[in-house]
Order: structure tokens, then C-alpha cells, then sequence
């Protein structure tokens, strides 16, 4: 009896690769990945560096470094002031924005809150509207000549708040940066592990008593964490300080570049850079406090492997209470200021002595899509948005790939470099950048500065953070057996990524381009020192149209860009609709 035997299966050989110079093409990506990631992140820091110690302008021969900049910045600029009131409205701003995020958190994600889905989602909606727009929709609302404030003022006589003031500036800020410091606390609360509440129950403690005793001291990590986030963001905004602060000769840090870099008729640029210095220190100190104190966060975890899916509180009748409180936030906040914003889009003149039904128009509209530059700065803010957000996304994901998925030696560098902008301030970042172009040699600085490009360069270094941020967590969660059975077929680390790993994180990249294309879209500070009359965007024109009082054709413009992000967030969702991990 004879048996037939298969015949030897013949292994198709592995495949062969190039290697230019003697390296792997994985190795010139690689490197290529960290040399651009280094140039955009030392391009605006460098420079204004350097300016900061010459005696006079970066583009002039013949400059001598000294720390004179330093001395007179703080002897005849009036920066030590500057110092204070930054301090003071940054401080401000964090204790009003945890009052309002650690309980809303708490009695939303605890508790048995009416309507508790609702509120959830609500606090989502800073993450898509600019600063700049609620800065405008509260002066229209709570301004001294806003609606509120005059039908307040009737029956009252006097108005008891002030917005052109540092407590009027923080209220404002924190009320658009709660919402940071209410994801940390809400993530946390859904995170940890119900056992030490039950066993609180156990012994007798109520609800409040359990809040008080359990629930708020394992708050302290996300509390510690947020409150430095929105302190960094505190000191580096622009919008609410330049709206409300400016106008009453209150300077913060970033109000004194602006005000003595760009409304300067002679900018002195070392007094400008040597403050642009001392700010980036302050922010980057910041960031990597924060660093520190995450990295040590293993100390406060409350999940384990036999966690318990928490019980919600009753709070009784004081949940009433809870409602009133978080709809009066939501409300007042974010839905009287826009939809004043909104309504006053469509009239002549916006206030209670005259009903605004009867000052129903469409000319502001109508002035806007009429004036080509106008119409421009709406194309150009798409155009940066939309051309932003692939090359913002396509950068995020090789870096993620590079520092999370490779044997790269330079890994961690890469991860950092990619993280470092969110230490950069964007009026920074335009300063910096400003500076950097005009040192480029051979005049090809002079090609980019001005441009759409400068405002992409600009923007996308800015939304850097965020897009590695979006996409690094579904790589974490893609299991390395797949590189190893690729590798094994022969297959090197191009061939890996390209053929198999990018098929399984196209989600999470759609998920990168709709948060990259909402932060391009709101983002505006770097443009005020890297636009020009015709690389203008809706931020930039909106403040020369507020300079210029017609208040009108701000709130045309801000409504479109509410517009704008609304329906592309609105169609991003329909498409990815069910697509979880993206």
C-alpha cells in the first residue's frame, strides 16, 4: 500500500528592499518624521531666544548680546504689573472654573440627576466654539450696553457686575474652560471603583457624607491636574483679555505682545521677545508640572481588577437644586451670550428699549458675502482648516507610529517634540515664527510669510498636540502580535504600517481630522502676526470689524463659523455613526 504525500509547499521568498546610502527606508522615515517635528518646534522657540538677548532687531547685522532687553523690560516696560494682573486673572480664573466643574461633575456622573445625559453632553460645546465668539457674546448680553445689563439696570438702577475687570475677565474665561476641568473629574468618577462608597453605606453615611468623605477626596489627581491645564491656558489666551481687558487698560501677558508688538508704530523687539521668553518658560514650567504629577498618578488608582460599577446617590430634594444650578450655567453662559450673538446677527440695533423684531435685517449678512474681503477671510479660514487637518493628522499619525510603534532609538524624543507645542502660546507661536521667517536666508522666508502657508505652519503647530493626543490611545490598543506576524512574512516597517496597521486606525484618523479641522477653524492668535490683508480669516477680521464698532457684521461672521462647525461636526457624525474607536 502506497501513500500519496502533499508536495512541498514552495515559500515565496521574502520581499527586497531598497536602502539608500546603506539605511532602511523605515530609518530615513523615521528620522525624516523627527527632523521636521524638531524644525516646527525650534522654529519660533529659537528665535525669539535669540532676539531676546540682541540690541536690536533679529534681521539687522551687527547685533551684540546682552541682558539689557531683560532689565528694561522690567524697569520701563511696566512688566512687573503685567506679571500681576496675569497672575491674579489666571488664578481667578482656576477657582471659578473648579466651582463650577467638581460638583457639576459629581451630582452628573453620582448622582441620580433629571436630564443627567443631557447636561453631560451640554459640556462639550467649548471644545467647539472659539473664545473669541463667547468673548463677543457676552459683552453683546452682559456688556455695559448689552441687553441683559440694560433690562437689569431698569429695574435695578445699576448693574452689579462688570465685565471690564479682572473678576469680569475670569468669570468669563472660566465659564469656557470649566469644561476641561469637568471632563478630568467626570472620567475620573466613572473610572473608580464603587467598593470604598458601598462600604460607607455600610457604616451609615448618606449620601452627602459619602460625597464629602469619598467621592471628592479621590478628586484630588484630576483637580491638581486640571487646575494647571487651565492656568497654562489662562496665562496664553488672547481673546477675553484683548476684548474686555485692553479697553480699561488692563494688561496681561498676552494683551502687552500684542499691544506692544502689533498696535506698536515702533515695536521694540527685544523688550517683545524677552517677554515672549519669560512667558514660554512660564508655560512650559507648567506643562511639565503636570507631566510630573501624571506620571506619579498610579498612587491614586481606585480600579482594579474586582471593581463594581458604581451606584448612583439619591440626593433627594436637593437634586432640584442640582438642576437649577447646572441649567443656570448652561443657560446663562453658553446659550443667552450665543443666541444674543446669534440674534443680533439678524438686526439693526440690539436692545430692550426697542423691540429687536422690529429692527429685523439681513444687511449685515448681506455686507459680508458683498465685500470680496470678507468673503475671502471665510474661504481662507476653510482652506487653512480643511488643508490643516490632513497634513496636522498625517504628521500626528507617523509621529504616533514613530514613538509608540518602532524600535526607533529617538522615540521618546519624538513623542515629546510632538507634545511640546501645547506648551507654546499662540501669540508665541506667531511671534516666534514671524521672526523666523524673516532669518531664513536667500529671501524664502519672505515667500511663506503673509501667506495661507505661514497661518498652516502657524495653526497646525498649534493642533499639533491634539491630533497626536487623538490617535495615540487606539494605537496602544492594537496588539503588537500583528507587527510580529507581518515582520515575520518578511515584511519590514513601512510595509507593516502601510499594509496592515493603517487599515485598522483609518477611524481613529477621522477622528483626528474632525478635531484637528474644529481647532484650525477657531484657532486665530499666530494669525495676528503671520496674516496679512489677504491671507485674513474670520478670527482676525472679526477683531478689525469689532475695532471698527460694527458689531453687526461681527456677529454675521461669528454665526458662521458657529454654522460651519456645527455642520461639519454634524456630518462627521452621521458618517462615523457607530464607529466607536473613532
Amino acid at each position: 500500500m502506497t501513500t500519496l504525500s502533499a508536495p512541498p509547499q514552495v515559500m515565496d521568498p521574502p520581499p527586497r528592499y531598497r536602502r539608500p546610502l546603506g539605511l532602511g527606508r523605515e530609518t530615513w522615515l523615521q528620522y525624516g518624521v523627527l527632523g521636521l517635528l524638531a524644525l516646527l518646534v525650534l522654529a519660533p522657540i529659537v528665535p525669539t531666544l535669540y532676539q531676546s538677548f540682541l540690541d536690536r532687531p533679529l534681521y539687522e547685522a551687527g547685533g551684540l548680546l546682552s541682558a539689557d532687553n531683560y532689565v528694561r523690560l522690567f524697569t520701563e516696560a511696566g512688566f512687573g504689573r503685567v506679571v500681576l494682573n496675569t497672575a491674579l486673572f489666571a488664578g481667578l480664573t482656576t477657582v471659578i472654573s473648579l466651582l463650577i466643574a467638581v460638583p457639576m461633575a459629581v451630582v452628573v456622573v453620582r448622582t441620580k440627576l433629571p436630564g443627567g445625559r443631557v447636561f453631560a453632553a451640554a459640556m462639550q460645546w467649548p471644545f467647539f466654539i472659539s473664545s473669541l465668539i463667547l468673548g463677543f457674546g457676552w459683552i453683546t448680553m452682559y456688556g455695559p450696553a448689552g441687553f441683559v445689563s440694560v433690562q437689569v439696570r431698569e429695574v435695578l438702577g445699576a448693574v452689579p457686575w462688570n465685565l471690564y475687570s479682572i473678576p469680569g475677565m475670569a468669570l468669563t474665561e472660566a465659564v469656557a474652560l470649566a469644561p476641561i476641568a469637568y471632563t478630568f473629574c467626570a472620567n475620573a468618577l466613572r473610572q473608580s471603583d464603587a467598593s470604598l462608597e458601598a462600604a460607607a453605606q455600610v457604616c451609615g453615611a448618606g449620601p452627602l457624607r459619602n460625597l464629602r468623605s469619598i467621592v471628592l477626596p479621590m478628586l484630588r489627581p484630576p483637580i491638581v491636574y486640571s487646575s494647571i491645564l487651565v492656568i497654562s491656558m489662562s496665562v496664553e489666551t488672547l481673546s477675553v483679555p484683548l476684548l474686555f481687558g485692553q479697553p480699561v487698560g488692563i494688561d496681561v501677558f498676552s494683551t502687552f505682545l500684542y499691544r506692544n508688538g502689533l498696535q506698536s508704530i515702533s515695536p521694540d523687539y527685544g523688550v517683545l521677545a524677552a517677554a515672549s521668553a519669560i512667558i514660554l518658560v512660564v508655560t512650559v514650567s507648567l506643562v511639565a508640572l503636570q507631566a510630573k504629577l501624571l506620571k506619579d498618578a498610579q498612587r491614586f488608582v481606585s480600579v482594579r481588577g474586582k471593581a463594581t460599577r458604581p451606584r448612583r446617590l439619591d440626593l433627594g430634594w436637593l437634586r432640584w437644586v442640582a438642576v437649577l444650578a447646572i441649567a443656570f450655567y448652561v443657560v446663562m453662559g453658553a446659550l443667552i451670550p450665543l443666541g444674543g450673538l446669534i440674534f443680533r446677527s439678524f438686526t439693526l440695533v440690539f436692545t430692550p428699549l426697542q423691540s429687536p423684531l422690529e429692527s429685523l435685517t439681513g444687511s449685515n449678512y448681506e455686507r459680508i458675502f458683498t465685500y470680496p474681503v470678507y468673503v475671502q477671510s471665510i474661504v481662507n479660514s476653510l482652506l487653512v482648516a480643511l488643508i490643516g487637518a490632513v497634513l496636522v493628522s498625517a504628521l500626528s499619525l507617523l509621529a504616533v507610529m514613530v514613538s509608540r510603534r518602532s524600535t526607533f532609538r529617538f522615540a521618546r524624543t519624538v513623542e515629546y517634540l510632538a507634545l511640546a507645542p501645547q506648551a507654546m502660546p499662540g501669540i508665541i507661536v506667531g511671534i516666534g515664527l514671524f521672526w523666523a521667517f524673516a532669518f531664513v536666508p536667500f529671501g524664502l522666508g519672505g515667500l511663506i510669510q503673509g501667506t495661507l502657508w505661514a497661518l498652516i505652519i502657524g495653526f497646525g503647530l498649534r493642533a499639533l498636540p491634539s491630533g497626536f493626543g487623538s490617535i495615540a490611545p487606539s494605537v496602544m490598543q492594537i496588539g503588537r502580535e500583528l507587527d510580529n506576524a507581518a515582520r515575520v512574512s518578511g515584511a519590514d516597517w513601512v510595509r507593516t504600517f502601510s499594509r496592515i496597521l493603517a487599515d485598522l486606525l483609518r477611524p481613529a484618523f477621522a477622528g483626528a481630522l474632525i478635531l484637528t479641522f474644529v481647532t484650525l477653524l477657531k484657532e486665530y492668535s499666530p494669525a495676528v502676526f503671520l496674516g496679512s490683508a489677504d491671507s485674513n480669516i474670520i478670527g482676525t477680521t472679526m477683531l478689525e470689524l469689532w475695532v471698527q464698532g460694527n458689531t453687526g457684521s461681527v456677529a454675521a461672521l461669528a454665526t458662521l463659523q458657529i454654522a460651519i462647525t456645527a455642520t461639519f461636526v454634524g456630518l462627521a457624525g452621521l458618517l462615523l455613526k457607530g464607529r466607536h474607536d473613532a
